[in-house]
């Protein structure tokens, strides 16, 4: 067929006052990656939701292979080819791989099911895959994510969709899983699936994409081959303006050892690790997946009970073993799961800002009330966080904003030192923009500052120097500004420096 297979026009959708999209058009057609980009909060996760009916449209039209479909429930959009894979699988852990499968369709007689013909289906369900080797009746717990990831794709293929949506499906996957993943999507898409595909990620747009629609605060902004674009044409088109540099360059002064680790054996460690950061300095900390980078960030905050020779800040020897003692001591750590270990998401903003300093605001065991919203207006108003208002909850806010509420909570304490793990993990480019820059000021005011990432450009713009992890210890220190993606994959899967490359 020569026209879209789906094609939206004119949709809006508001949300009481907020207007959440307005004048968007898309059109999907079959044998097409078609990437969505945006900004978190341009509307992204409101047009999946009306494309597979979760939500109704307020205006505009929706046609599915040049049919007015109208109002489509969920089962509807199903039943007209729509398919969805979310980041946030829809697996169920405990019951089987065929189970999942065909879960709500089991086949049975007389009200039993049929093992021999449950396993059938889901093993020609799993060869779609490439997962014809894999027993279905393995439990989906047992399963690594990527694993389970595809998995749900072939739950999704079992549906017969004409259109597959994935929507952030690598968040939680490794570099070699990614391009597994990917490689897997251009199939689908050689196939004559219609494909769109919707990611933080830009390399992977240019990877796999044809076209892209962007959209910007709702509304639409444009659309066009992936062949128009470079990196800092799609920036610009996403957040409206150009952005110079994502890692701004700081006229930073490096001074004396602010954290001082000597003999720290992390959970996993093959051996105890030592490391100085200096007051003024970014250490970037790089590593294969399950190299320990987050292990050792916990080791030193605190949360994982293990042995040390010495850890100091600004000379004086802080217990490990204790968060509340690093807390006190000096140190804030930004977890990688927000979500699950950093932010109480029914909490409003001002209580998940202010928590870690409610001893220093409490008076007689009350807590001071001004003195949270004094100490709230003071670390969160620098960091331009996008509100309504510090009482609505934390749930509320876009990934960049949640990051900055983490952030600002342990500003609050006065820390000396922060430990950031993943800090830009599920946020657009333009929160990111936002956040390095805070990074580079925190260092600037002299805090000493340690980023775990998984993402090497980000790493190596960042950091001063970057600490490369290898089996749970250090496998050496390179130099950031001389050093490239290569050394650092070299020195991460060997252990030992490449030929000619940069070293610290």
């Amino acid at each position: 067929m020569t026209g879209p297979y789906v094609r939206l026009t004119d949709v809006a959708k508001s949300f009481g006052p907020v207007r959440a999209l307005s004048g968007v058009h898309l059109e999907l057609f079959l044998g097409e990656v078609h990437c969505l980009a945006g900004e978190n909060g341009a509307g992204k996760s409101t047009l999946i939701k009306i494309l597979t009916g979760a939500l109704r449209r307020d205006a505009g039209e929706y046609l599915i292979d040049g049919r007015d479909v109208g109002h489509p429930n969920p089962a509807q959009a199903r039943a007209a080819g729509i398919g969805v894979v979310y980041q946030e699988l829809s697996l169920l852990p405990d019951l089987s791989v065929a189970e999942n499968l065909l879960v709500g369709r089991l086949p049975a007689r007389y009200g039993f099911t049929r093992p021999r013909e449950l396993r059938r289906q889901a093993v020609d369900m799993l060869a779609r895959v490439d997962l014809a080797h894999l027993d279905p009746d393995t439990p989906v717990s047992d399963l690594p994510l990527a694993v389970q990831q595809l998995v749900e794709i072939a739950k999704v293929l079992g549906q017969a969709p004409r259109v597959l949506i994935f929507d952030e499906p690598t968040t939680a996957l490794s570099e070699a899983e990614t391009t597994a993943l990917l490689g897997r999507i251009g199939q689908l898409r050689d196939d004559g699936h219609a494909i769109m595909y919707v990611s933080h990620h830009l390399e992977e747009m240019f990877a796999i994409g044809d076209r892209v629609t962007v959209l910007r605060d709702g509304t639409f902004a444009t659309s066009a081959p992936m062949a128009d674009f470079d990196h800092d044409s799609l920036i610009a088109a996403m957040v409206g303006r150009t952005i110079e540099s994502l890692y701004p360059a700081t006229n930073r002064a490096i001074g004396e050892p602010r954290l001082v680790v000597r003999g720290l054996r992390p959970v996993g460690a093959a051996g105890p690790v030592d490391l100085t950061v200096r007051s003024g300095e970014i250490l970037g900390v790089a590593g294969l997946l399950g190299s320990g980078r987050t292990e050792l960030l916990r080791a030193i905050f605190g949360a994982d009970a293990v042995p040390a020779e010495l850890v100091e800040i600004d000379g004086h020897p802080v217990t490990t073993g204790s968060p509340r003692r690093a807390v006190n001591a000096g140190l804030g750590l930004l977890t990688e799961d927000r979500k699950q270990q950093g932010l109480m998401l029914a909490l409003p903003i001002r209580e998940n800002a202010s928590i870690a300093s409610l001893p220093r605001l409490a008076r007689a065991g009350f807590v001071d009330k001004g003195a949270e919203r004094d100490t709230v207006e003071q670390h969160l108003g620098g960091l331009r966080l996008r509100a309504g208002s510090w009482e609505q909850p934390v749930s509320s806010l876009s990934g960049g904003n949640q990051q900055k509420v983490l952030l600002a909570r342990w500003l609050a304490t006065h820390a000396r030192v922060l430990l950031f793990d993943e800090p830009t993990k599920g946020v657009d480019v333009g929160a990111k923009s936002e956040i390095y820059t805070v990074i580079g000021d925190l260092a600037a005011q002299g805090l000493a500052v340690i980023v775990v990432s998984s993402y090497l450009p980000e790493v190596l713009g960042l950091a001063d120097r970057v600490l490369v992890m290898r089996e749970g210890t250090v496998a050496g220190v390179l130099d950031a500004a001389g050093a490239t993606e290569e050394d650092v994959l070299h020195l991460a899967s060997t252990g030992t420096p490449r030929p000619g490359g940069g070293h610290g």
